[in-house]
């Protein structure tokens, strides 16, 4: 059907009216001097200002165009009409060239230039149904500079500006190029600002080029003020006061209290924020000369305590304080506070690839500034039911989970030695501490009693890189109430025991993120995270052997220690038009090694391959470890529990495409899989070790393709994947490669994978 579409767009000729031609775009031809260089730059510069754009084409056919003609017709019908909205254009004829106009365009971008007294001419090229343009420049030999200086500007501006100037980029031979003078103008005008000068604009500056004393196409250049500057421009301005208002409302503001800390005046009437907290936030001092970055730090600082719904920082000008040398200002600081206490539920209804489904409720109590000092307090619970539809042994499973957790974030460091906040520039640390039990029953198998605990850290270094330091993470697990079935499985598989047994497990956690998706107008952006996960090394000064030749015990609990590092990396190429298409791509790679009190990694910290935001042609917790195949091990019985290992590789490629509307399309492929460093015996089939990572990983890598649709709204992301695998490492060398179309797997999930 699209083959026949777009042998019909060819056919686009016979709609064209009579007595036009169809524009199909110009050429620009320059003869330039021998002494300019950069042609090919300069040609690509003057090409993007050609007017008006061809109708696009795509291997020498227009279906934007022949959807259009069609759309003419008295029934051009749905179809018709749907291309035409998505790729549908209207014609452009050569009637519709202003040439001469376009020759202006180019004569004024070659002066910008320095190119003066170039000569620019046009001519159509016609055909019988087309036509384009040519445009030929003549381009001399350009302007160039042969000194830049300072003229007389009143004081202190021109002492500001003087030193401003000690490092501009102009020198001598520089060709005159209008774009780089505005950039000067820009650059100083924001250096200038960042010392004081409250009413500066970069347009109270203009360049003027003499080029009266030379004959051989040399200018000089002079920097002053346009006439009738404001006098409040050319002083810098210092902040007199700094008027705090913690509590701000935008329908009562009027204030009685008033507290003095600090060199700041805080207003409020009953006290909302201690002033001894928030002072550490706010930048701007008094007696300080304006500086708008100080004011950008501090409202960002500001916003990030989680107390406040509006900051806004305001300047009033004192008239009554200002001379000739210096203006004064004084620096209102409105918060204006979200509301105190919350209450949020969530019914969800949850569905996951292992085909158990059911509902879960959860709700959540907040309360921001708890204490007076901006600290957030979050109490949740959760309860949840789950059963599995499948037939044979599986039918009838279920579980219950129940869980509460507490988490209270401070914004500000707890720390039992003294950190200077000065060293923290851009944002203050959180300090977040959190307890959470849990408890989970499933039906025919096992109970679950968890409980975890964490102390650490957040903190932004810049727009792009967050830390997230815990020197305290602990968590307790306990496994009770197992069934005959279920314990039979642990029997059979000692790796699963012990990592069921080291129920106590005590580290810390250090992540690093670099996150250039912020940057959402940008072409190219790249994300990094890396993660290090260290338990167990602080407790084993204090573990005893309650055995000998047993593990070591701390409080009469067995603990974990191990180490384990992730990567995960990310490249985005966003292009086409408004940049709505991606290309995205991902790499990702793990490694857990376990040493000292364990001989494995535990259960939960291991890695498992295959789900939604893993391999999508393999159903969560089904794909490896290497090349084991549960169906061909005459040991298991179907219900397996350890598809994990302790490495995990994987890479993701998808292109991203709307369709219409919030509707968008993906078509992607993906590869991983998870192994063991050393050898489980329970993965051994026929005395072959399957899950051992070997340097043939790259033929065990389980491998899918499929295609996506998203529902987009406004950034929420509703995610079906449909997928199926083309090389499964389960199977025997030498059939892996098969793509089972007849085996797709869909995902659904909330949000991108990557």
């Amino acid at each position: 059907m699209f083959f026949g579409m777009y042998l019909n767009s060819c056919s686009i000729k016979k709609y064209i009216p009579e007595g036009e031609r169809l524009y199909t775009g110009a050429t620009i031809e320059i003869t330039a001097d021998s002494t300019v260089k950069n042609v090919d730059k300069l040609k690509t510069q003057l090409e993007s200002v050609l007017r008006p754009e061809p109708n696009s084409g795509f291997l020498g056919m227009r279906p934007g165009l022949y959807y259009y003609y069609k759309t003419q017709k008295e029934k051009p019908g749905f179809l018709n009409r749907w291309l035409y909205k998505q790729i549908g254009e209207k014609p452009v004829y050569q009637s519709d060239v202003e040439n001469f106009e376009v020759e202006d365009i180019l004569r004024n971008r070659l002066e910008n230039n320095g190119f003066f007294y170039s000569v620019v001419t046009s001519a159509f090229e016609e055909q019988e149904t087309e036509a384009s343009v040519k445009y030929d420049l003549k381009i001399p030999t350009p302007y160039r500079m042969e000194k830049f200086q300072l003229d007389s500007m009143p004081s202190p501006i021109y002492e500001d500006v003087k030193q401003a100037i000690s490092s501009t980029n102009f020198n001598k031979n520089m060709r005159f190029d209008l774009g780089n003078m505005k950039f000067e103008r820009q650059r100083i005008d924001s250096e200038l600002k960042n010392k004081g000068y409250y009413n500066l604009n970069s347009d109270f500056f203009i360049f003027e080029a003499d080029t009266n004393q030379y004959t051989n196409k040399r200018f000089d250049l002079f920097l002053k003020l346009k006439a009738e500057v404001p006098k409040k421009a050319t002083v810098p301005y210092q902040i007199k006061k700094v008027n705090v208002y913690p509590d701000h409302d935008l329908q009562d503001s009027t204030y009685v209290g008033k507290d003095r800390f600090n060199n700041k005046n805080y207003f409020q009437d009953s006290v909302f924020i201690k002033p001894k907290y928030l002072d550490k936030f706010i930048t701007i001092e008094e007696n300080s000369y304006y500086n708008p970055q100080t004011s950008k730090n501090t409202a960002r600082r500001l916003s990030t305590i989680g107390a406040y719904k509006y900051v806004n920082i305001q300047y009033k000008e004192i008239d009554s304080l200002f001379t000739d040398s210096l203006g004064t200002l004084e620096a209102n600081i409105y918060l204006s506070p979200l509301t105190k206490r919350a209450i949020r539920a969530e019914l969800q209804a949850v569905t996951k690839s292992n085909n158990f489904a059911g509902p879960n409720l959860a709700l959540t109590y907040s309360n921001r500034n708890l204490f007076k000092g901006g600290e957030t307090l979050n109490i949740s619970t959760n309860i949840g039911y789950e059963t599995q539809f499948a037939s044979g042994s599986n039918a009838g499973l279920s579980s219950i989970e129940i869980g509460a957790k507490g988490e209270l974030i401070f914004p500000r460091v707890i720390s039992p030695f003294n950190i200077n906040d000065e060293f923290f520039e851009y944002s203050i640390p959180k300090t977040k501490t959190s307890l959470g039990v849990n408890y989970l029953s499933r039906s025919k198998l096992y109970t679950l009693l968890s409980g975890s605990g964490l102390f650490g850290y957040s903190w932004n270094a810049n727009r792009f890189i967050t830390y997230d330091f815990n020197p305290i993470s602990i968590s307790y697990t306990r496994l009770s109430s197992t069934t005959e079935a279920f314990q039979e499985i642990l029997d059979e598989n000692p790796f699963l025991q012990r990592s069921f047994d080291q129920e106590f497990i005590s580290g810390m956690t250090f992540s690093f993120t670099y996150n250039g998706m912020v940057d959402a107008n940008k072409s190219s952006q790249f994300y990094l995270n890396t993660t290090l996960d260290v338990a167990g090394n602080s407790i084993s000064l204090l573990g005893k052997e309650a055995e000998p030749n047993e593990p070591k015990q701390f409080l009469g609990l067995e603990y974990a220690q191990y180490a384990k590092a992730d990567v995960d990396a990310r490249f985005h190429y966003n292009f086409g038009k408004n940049k709505q298409q991606t290309l995205a791509t991902r790499v990702y790679a793990g490694y857990g090694l376990a040493y000292g009190n364990s001989d494995v990694v535990p259960y939960v910290k291991q890695y498992f391959s295959g789900g939604p935001y893993s391999v999508r042609a393999f159903r969560i917790r089904s794909l490896g470890p290497g090349t084991y195949n549960e169906n061909s091990d005459p040991n298991s019985d179907g219900t397996f529990f350890d598809q994990t290992g302790n490495i995990r590789l994987e890479a993701n490629i998808e292109y991203r495409f709307p369709i219409v509307s919030f509707f968008k399309g993906a078509v992607f492929a993906d590869a991983g899989n998870v192994w063991n460093s050393k050898a489980n015996p329970a993965f051994e089939v026929d005395g072959v070790a399957t899950d051992k990572f070997t340097s043939n990983f790259i033929s065990e890598l389980g491998m899918g393709t499929g295609v996506g649709l998203r529902v987009d709204i406004q950034g929420f992301v509703i995610r079906f994947d449909l997928a199926a695998p083309f090389h499964d490492p389960s199977e025997p060398e030498g059939q892996r490669f098969d793509f089972k179309l007849d085996e797709p797997v869909l995902n659904f999930a909330i949000g991108y994978s990557f």
